[in-house]
């Protein structure tokens, strides 16, 4: 018998607000999170809108003498962090036996730019002599798991994954296998990033990604849509905790979902563009429900990749289409992207997280902004208004640079 692996808890920090539950309202009521970039001066840039986290004060989560020495991106990580690992009803340290059983996997895609961008402006006026000793340390993605098994003791399997926009949802992905493996009993998972600064803005904006709707940031950002022109950058972190199930049980957890099934593949196409007949997408997709034993018919709602670019939405509904068969025109398809914007290595923790919370609360949140059908993009994407119905099933896309793809499904859990 393959061991089983459930949620436990959950921790988001999003443009909608720190917090689980102000986040996931905000994504159910429709609300956009995206507004004019006010981190730093944006006025030269042909895009000057972002998804800023505003409300975030790393006081309340950082332990205060660590705060200088850690980027911004590990702030969130362990906020989200810390939020997850409460709502699983888990001791603030874990004890030694527990702890060589639990782990910590996260998902960074770009790492401490803040840091870099920061000691470099710093150099050019103060010399090499000058770079702080905790400079690379907060420049390293694995420091995000690395200060959240410090935090809480887990002294399991420790790892960071770097796999641009599907960073997030391979280590969902590979945490769970961790746990079905037999190597760890828990693991904390999901994604972290903080890449609102203008290197990125740059390199983006020269890559002609961007949306450039700066009149109207919070329709700027508009999966499937025919009128879509690029995705919009954001930051924030996804965290969940998986345990096996057993486990959980024995200490009395409350189990939110399982997560049954993950699915990576490369499209070996391109730097950027996605294969365009949709065969990586579905490769990824079908090992993710062959993973799982399901069959197509049996999933209810895909928490869409949907970055609101031209290639990736056409692209990820004709896979759609493939895999699905038939069955794509009865799926649920939605976008939370069109609320949150695109938040890299970051965005498949919190797609992983809200997925968990469509089958807790049973709805579905919307793709905003769907307002002029597109002929290549035809399936029922939630438009507008978040949608009341039975949820068992939910796939969760995540597709990047360099062709990297990766799919998970969750089920409601049944004993």
């Amino acid at each position: 018998m393959q061991r089983r692996v459930v949620v436990t808890g959950l921790g988001l920090i999003t443009p909608l607000g720190t917090g689980l539950e102000k986040s996931w309202e905000g994504l159910k009521a429709g609300k956009s999170g995206i507004g004019p970039i006010t981190k730093f001066d944006a006025s030269s840039f042909k895009t000057q809108i972002a998804g800023e986290v505003l409300d975030f004060d790393p006081l309340e989560w950082v332990p205060k003498k660590k705060i200088r020495r850690l980027d911004p991106f590990i702030h969130f990580a362990i906020g989200a962090g810390r939020m997850a690992w409460e709502m699983a009803g888990l001791p603030e340290t874990l004890d030694d036996e527990t702890a060589v059983r639990t782990g910590c996997i996260m998902g960074v895609g770009l790492g401490g730019l803040i840091t870099l961008e920061e000691t470099i402006r710093m150099t050019e006026h103060k010399g090499f002599k000058r770079v702080s000793p905790f400079f690379i340390p907060k420049l390293i993605g694995n420091m995000a798991p690395g200060e959240i098994a410090m935090i809480h003791n887990c002294r399991g399997p420790n790892t960071c994954v770097c796999t641009a926009c599907a960073a997030g949802t391979h280590a969902v992905g590979d945490a769970m296998k961790t746990i079905q493996r037999g190597v760890a009993d828990m693991m904390v998972c999901g994604g972290a990033e903080t890449v609102c600064t203008a290197t990125t803005l740059a390199g983006f904006g020269a890559a002609r990604a961007l949306s450039t709707r700066n009149d109207e940031p919070h329709r700027a950002s508009r999966p499937f849509d025919a009128d879509r022109d690029g995705f919009v950058m954001s930051e924030g972190s996804g965290v969940l905790i998986l345990e096996e199930l057993e486990a959980a049980k024995a200490r009395g957890a409350e189990i939110l979902a399982e997560l049954v099934g993950y699915g990576l593949s490369a499209d070996a196409y391109h730097m950027t563009a996605p294969d365009p007949t949709g065969g990586g997408f579905g490769r990824c997709m079908q090992m993710a429900l062959d993973d799982a034993g399901l069959n197509p018919e049996e999933v209810d709602y895909i928490q869409a990749h949907g970055t609101s670019t031209d290639l990736n939405d056409a692209t990820e509904t004709l896979a759609i289409k493939l895999v699905f068969g038939d069955h794509a025109n009865k799926l649920a398809v939605s976008s939370t992207k069109s609320m949150l914007g695109h938040m890299l290595g970051a965005t498949g923790g919190v797609e992983a997280v809200a997925s968990v919370l469509s089958i807790r609360d049973q709805v579905l949140p919307p793709t905003i902004n769907y307002e002029t059908p597109d002929p290549d993009c035809d399936l029922d994407y939630v438009p507008n208004q978040a949608r009341e119905t039975k949820v068992k099933t939910v796939l969760s896309n995540s597709f990047g640079f360099g062709g990297t793809n990766a799919s998970v499904v969750f089920k409601t859990y049944q004993p």
